[in-house]
């Protein structure tokens, strides 16, 4: 069964209230295994609400439709459904009763308007409000199906979970789940991925209908994700497919993969010092704290994280770092500064960051340039320089992941 999204509100295009509810369904639509292909948003206009109805039903089994089943001249989504159906709109004496009960309960009374949350398109089904006043619909269309939601996210909710979703399972007439997993990663583009995976999609795409799906995101500083959606008859089987194309793309693109759904980077640094039962160090300069900010909001992360030294300036760097008089802006420099903050607080890694995040340049060096320190037992401290570019907050974020990436890398490559 294919299920498609319409979100009304005016409010919705102007950018002035989020559209949480069309994200939260789909999530609700993948785990009962039920494709939803588009959504869409449209305004409060009796005729575009109208029409974006018609190309719904055009290419999908049901519409889900959130908003506009207030009592106000802009609920309109009664209205548009009604067209859609060609038929009228009639009043019904129970459901004002149910209303008027509401209004009762909370010691209020009903403004007249709120009438209007009782009527229904001849041959519609209400589905019961049990948070506010407004009743859901769910409104046959030949064979196919709009259901009619409230737009206050609760009501929504209840409603989707209770009425909804059961009826969608009942009509698909078959049971399945769609699961996505998202691989991070981290060191190269999204079109360098691409041809490294390029054979994998091939085999997908040799494979036909049921052959799990990989979806490039972009996510800006966090690096490229690579999103696994598997529609399957149970969870298990779900897992188990999600399992097996993981442990494909794993094979093609090697350690460029750091984490899994929410993992964070410093997640990935964290487990791996953990396994190997050291601690770390950090000292920032150009960064400004940001690593230390990152791994303290780890949840466990004092098993592991010595502390931090933000030793910006250079004179700090000299006197509480030990690092040689000179220019700060250098390999040398980092490498200084990883091996001084490890003996500083007694940990078993170090790791720094000196560069120039801009606006102006340092040393005679331009914004972006940039070093990572690591400090590991047994070998002696050295650098990498980092590839930034961007504005001076993205200098320092691209700073504080690659860095703790080169750590992650150097960890990896100890086994």
């Amino acid at each position: 069964m294919r299920a498609e999204i319409v979100a009304v509100g005016t409010e919705l295009l102007l950018g002035q209230i989020v559209d949480t509810n069309s994200t939260w369904i789909a999530e609700q639509l993948a785990s009962a295994g039920i494709d939803c292909l588009f959504q869409t948003r449209v305004g409060d206009n009796l005729e575009r609400i109208v029409e974006a109805l018609q190309v719904a039903l055009g290419r999908s089994d049901a519409v889900v439709v959130c908003g506009g089943l207030g009592p106000t001249q802009d609920d309109i989504t009664r209205e548009a459904i009604a067209a859609v159906m060609g038929v009228p709109i009639r009043r019904d004496p129970g459901l004002l009763a149910a209303v008027e009960a509401v209004f009762a309960a909370r010691g209020r009374q009903m403004a007249a308007i709120n009438a209007k949350q009782a009527d229904l398109p001849v041959g519609a089904v209400p589905i019961e409000q049990r948070i506010g006043t407004a009743p859901g619909l769910v409104c046959p269309v030949g064979e196919k199906v709009v259901y009619a939601l409230p737009g206050v996210p609760d009501e929504l909710r209840e409603m989707v979970e209770r009425a909804v979703l059961p009826d969608l399972l009942s009509r698909a007439g078959e049971q399945a789940v769609i699961v996505s997993r998202t691989l991070r990663t981290w060191g190269t583009s999204e079109s360098g991925l691409a041809e490294i995976v390029a054979p994998r999609l091939d085999a997908l795409d040799a494979a036909g209908p049921g052959a799990p799906t990989i979806a490039f995101l972009a996510s800006g500083i966090e690096g490229i994700k690579l999103r696994l959606t598997v529609k399957a008859p149970s969870l298990a089987r779900a897992e188990s497919a999600l399992d097996a194309e993981e442990a494909e793309i794993r094979a093609l693109v090697g350690e460029v993969v750091f984490g899994v759904d929410d993992e964070t980077m410093e997640h990935a640094v964290g487990a791996l010092l953990v396994a190997r039962g050291r601690t770390l160090a950090v000292a920032e300069s150009f960064t400004g704290g940001l690593i230390a900010s990152r791994i303290v909001a780890l949840p466990g992360a004092s098993l592991w994280f010595r502390g931090a030294v933000v030793a910006y300036a250079s004179e700090v760097k000299h006197a509480v770092l030990a690092v040689p008089e000179g220019p700060v802006v250098t390999p040398d420099a980092a490498a200084a500064m990883a091996e001084g903050v490890r003996r500083l607080l007694g940990a078993d890694v170090g790791v720094a960051t000196t560069g120039v995040a801009g606006p102006d340049a340092q040393e005679g060096l331009p914004p972006g340039t940039g070093f990572a320190g690591i400090a590991l037992p047994g070998s002696p401290p050295d650098a990498v320089a980092l590839r930034l570019s961007g504005s001076r907050e993205r200098i320092r974020q691209i700073g504080t992941i690659s860095t703790l990436d080169e750590l992650r890398r150097r960890l990896l490559a100890e086994t």
